[in-house]
C-alpha cells in the first residue's frame, strides 16, 4: 500500500506565516538571544553596549557608562559619533529608525564603517527594541540633539530634532518586556564581570556602570569603573591575583599579523592547572578554535626548542610534550578578525584558518625575544616544565596501576554505587551525595528506574591543590571517573576528557544546606571545572537544592517547606495570622534530617525540585572564583563568602 501524506484541508497560502520586522523576533526571542531567563535579560545590555565597543574599536569613543535604574530598565550612553540621522533612500525614512527597527542593519556590515564588530553581527539593538517595552535613544551628533521612542519595536515618534548640543554620541534606554522574560530584575555583578572584561580586552576605554536602585554607606549610588592602559597585560594580572607568581613578568605582545591585530599575555604561576582565555572581536570563545590552536602551537614549539637547547631536558633524562609547558599558565589571547566564522555546539569556536598562522607567529615571536633577554626567568620556566613532565609520568603511573588494579578486582563500577535499571543515559540522572547516611536515606527515596546514588564520604580531595598523580590516586575521585563512564587523560593532555560513554546526562550535586555542604559543593565543582569543563560546557551538571525549613501552622495541618529566609519569614506570619511566631519550625542542616519521603519531595521530584544547572558565564571569571575559594590566600575568600554568604554565620 502507498503511504500518502495526510494534508488538512486547511492547508492554504493562508497557513504560511510571514514574519515581518521584528515579529520574528518576538515570536522567537531564544533565536536570537539565547533564552528568555537571566542570560537572555543580560544579553541585552551586552547588544547595545557592543554597538558602543564598536564604536571603541574604530577609533570613535572612549567612554561607556551603563546604569540600571529604578525601575529596571537599563540606559547605555557613549561618546562615539551618535548613530546617523539622515535620510535613508532605500528604505525611504531616518537612518536612526532603520538600525533600531530593521534586523541586520547597521554600520558593521559597511567595511569602510567598521573593520570589525563584536556582539551578534548587526542582530543587536534591533533586537534589544523588540523585545522591549519602552525603548529611547537619543543622539548627539552634528550639534544637534535627536530622538525617538519605541514600544516593543514600533516608532511611537518621528526621529525628531529636540535642541543643540556640543557633544556627540548615542544614550539608548529600555526596559525589558515582561510579558517575555521570565525575570525583569538586572543583577549589578553579572553586568559588572562583563564590563570589567571588556575593559581588559579594550584598553584606552573607559566603562561605567551604576546602580540606581541601591546606594553604599555614603548615600551614594552603587558604581565601579574599568579603565586599564596596558590591556591584557592587567587582566593576566587579575586573573592569577590569588596565585603564586613562578615569575614576576607578563610576557606581552600586541602585533598585527596578516592584516590580524593579535594581543597575547601570559604568565606562569606555581599551580598545576592551565588557564587559558581565548576572545574574538570580545566574545569569548569558551570552545576555543584556531586562535587557541595557534597559540599552543607556537608556544610548545618555541619553548621546547630553548629547554632542549638549554641542555636541562637531556640532564633531567625526561620527554616533555605540549602539556607540560602549560602546567602553571594563564593566558589571555584577543584577535581581532573582519570576518569571523563560529563554529561549535554554543557557536564560540573559531573556524578561520587564517588566523591560526597569525597567533603562531605573534606568540612564537614575543617568546623568542623575551628568553634570549631573560635567560634567569628562562630558566626558571624551564624548570617548571620538567617538573611538569615527571608529575605527567608519574599521574601516567598511577593511572596504569589503578587500572591494573580494577582489571584484578573485576572493575566495573564503584560498590558504593547504587545504579539505576534505565540504561538511556540522556534520561538517566546521577546524585553525588553528600555522607553515607543522607545517601543511605536517598537511595531509599529516588526513583530507581532513573536515578542513580552515589554517596561522597566527607570532603574530596582539593584538585585546584594537587598535583595529577594524586587526583588519580584518590579513591573518591575515581570513583566518580567510573560512575559517570568518562576517561581523563591522554599523552598529549593529561586533562582532555573523553564522554563517548558517559552514563547519565543529568550530574547533580546534592549536599547539606550549611557551610560544609557549600564547601563540598565547590570541591566537586572544582574538579568538574578543572578536569571535566565539557560536562559543563554541555550543561550536564547541576546542584540539588534542599530546603532550609519545614514550618508548620499553628491550627490545622497546613505546612509548608521554605527554600530562604525571606520566604520563612512570610510564611511564618500566614501561618500566625499575620503575627510573628508559629507551633512549629524545623531548620534542616543536613539531607540526613529529612526521611526518604521528604527528601524525594522537596528535593529529588522532578516534577517539584529546584535545580540550578552550572554555567559558564565568562571562563576568565569562573577561573578567578575557583582559584581564590581553593587557592592558599584566606582574606579574598573571606571577603567573597561574607559578600555572597546565605548564612548568618561564616566560620572561615
Amino acid at each position: 500500500m502507498d503511504e500518502k501524506k495526510i494534508i488538512p484541508k486547511d492547508y492554504s497560502a493562508n497557513s504560511i506565516q510571514v514574519l515581518e520586522g521584528l515579529e520574528a523576533v518576538r515570536k522567537r526571542p531564544a533565536m536570537y538571544i539565547g533564552d528568555v531567563g537571566e542570560k537572555g535579560l543580560h544579553h541585552l545590555v551586552y547588544e547595545v553596549v557592543d554597538n558602543s565597543i564598536d564604536e571603541a574599536l574604530a577609533g570613535h569613543c572612549s567612554e561607556i557608562q551603563v546604569f540600571i535604574n529604578e525601575d529596571n530598565s537599563v540606559t547605555v550612553i557613549d561618546n562615539g559619533r551618535g548613530i546617523p540621522v539622515d535620510f535613508h533612500e532605500k528604505e525611504q525614512r531616518s537612518a536612526l529608525e532603520v538600525v533600531m527597527t530593521v534586523l541586520h542593519a547597521g554600520g558593521k556590515f559597511d567595511k569602510d564603517s567598521y573593520k570589525v564588530s563584536g556582539g551578534l553581527h548587526g542582530v543587536g539593538v534591533s533586537c534589544v527594541n523588540a523585545l522591549s517595552k519602552d525603548c529611547e535613544v537619543t543622539v548627539h551628533r552634528d550639534g544637534k540633539t535627536y530622538k525617538q521612542a519605541y514600544k516593543i519595536g514600533v516608532p511611537q515618534t518621528e526621529v525628531s530634532e529636540v535642541g543643540t548640543t556640543d557633544i556627540t554620541g548615542t544614550a539608548v534606554t529600555f526596559k525589558p518586556d515582561d510579558s517575555i522574560f521570565q525575570i525583569t530584575e538586572y543583577k549589578f555583578s553579572i553586568l559588572e564581570t562583563r564590563l570589567r572584561e571588556l575593559g581588559y580586552l579594550n584598553k584606552g576605554v573607559r566603562l561605567t556602570i551604576t546602580d540606581k536602585r541601591e546606594k553604599n554607606d555614603d548615600g551614594e549610588f552603587i558604581s565601579s569603573s574599568f579603565y586599564t592602559e596596558e590591556g591584557l597585560k592587567e587582566f593576566a594580572r587579575y586573573m592569577d591575583k590569588t596565585r603564586v607568581s613562578l615569575i614576576e613578568d607578563v610576557l606581552y605582545t600586541d602585533t598585527i599579523k596578516n592584516d590580524i591585530p593579535v594581543e597575547i599575555a601570559l604568565k606562569y604561576n606555581t599551580s598545576y592547572s592551565e588557564n587559558v582565555h581565548s576572545y574574538v572581536n570580545n566574545i569569548n570563545t569558551i570552545e576555543g578554535g584556531t586562535h587557541l590552536v595557534g597559540f599552543r602551537r607556537g608556544l610548545t614549539r618555541t619553548l621546547k626548542r630553548y629547554a632542549e637547547g638549554s641542555g636541562a631536558v637531556a640532564k633531567q633524562k625526561v620527554e616533555i610534550n605540549g602539556d607540560d609547558f602549560r602546567e602553571g599558565l594563564t593566558a589571555v589571547i584577543s584577535v581581532k578578525v573582519a570576518e569571523p566564522l563560529f563554529e561549535g555546539q554554543t557557536k564560540t569556536k573559531l573556524g578561520n584558518s587564517e588566523v591560526s598562522l597569525a597567533v603562531d607567529q605573534a606568540i612564537s615571536e614575543m617568546l623568542k625575544i623575551y628568553l634570549e633577554e631573560h635567560p634567569k626567568e628562562a630558566k626558571i620556566i624551564v624548570q617548571k616544565v620538567i617538573l611538569a613532565a615527571s608529575a605527567r609520568i608519574a599521574a601516567r603511573n598511577a593511572k596504569e596501576r589503578i587500572q591494573r588494579k580494577n582489571a584484578m578486582s573485576g572493575g566495573g563500577l564503584p560498590g558504593k554505587l547504587a545504579d539505576c535499571s534505565d540504561r538511556t543515559p540522556e534520561t538517566c540522572e546521577l546524585f553525588l551525595v553528600e555522607g553515607d547516611s543522607a545517601g543511605g536515606t536517598a537511595k531509599q527515596g529516588r526513583n530507581r528506574h532513573t536515578q542513580a546514588i552515589l554517596p561522597l564520604k566527607g570532603k574530596i580531595l582539593n584538585v585546584e591543590k594537587a598535583m595529577t598523580h594524586k587526583i588519580f590516586e584518590s579513591e573518591e575521585i575515581n570513583n566518580i571517573f567510573k560512575a559517570l563512564g568518562v576517561t581523563i587523560g591522554t599523552e598529549e593532555d593529561s586533562k582532555a576528557i573523553n564522554l563517548e560513554k558517559l552514563r547519565y546526562h543529568k550530574i547533580i550535586i546534592m549536599c547539606d544546606a550549611d557551610i560544609d555542604g557549600s564547601h563540598i559543593e565547590t570541591l566537586v565543582m572544582t574538579l568538574f571545572y578543572r578536569y571535566m569543563r565539557d560536562l559543563i560546557k554541555r550543561g550536564h551538571l547541576y546542584i540539588a537544592t534542599p530546603p532550609f525549613y519545614l514550618i508548620k501552622a499553628k491550627k490545622g495541618k497546613q505546612a509548608r517547606y521554605c527554600w530562604s529566609e525571606e520566604e520563612r519569614i512570610q510564611t511564618v506570619k500566614e501561618f500566625g495570622d499575620g503575627k510573628e511566631g508559629a507551633v512549629s519550625i524545623q531548620r534542616y542542616k543536613g539531607l540526613g534530617e529529612m526521611n526518604a519521603d521528604q527528601l524525594w519531595d522537596t528535593t529529588m521530584n522532578p516534577e517539584h525540585r529546584i535545580l540550578r544547572q552550572v554555567s559558564i558565564e565568562s571562563s576568565a571569571e569562573a577561573d578567578s572564583i575557583f582559584s581564590m575559594l581553593m587557592g592558599d590566600e584566606v582574606a579574598p575568600r573571606r571577603e567573597f563568602i561574607e559578600a555572597n554568604a546565605k548564612y548568618a554565620k561564616i566560620d572561615v
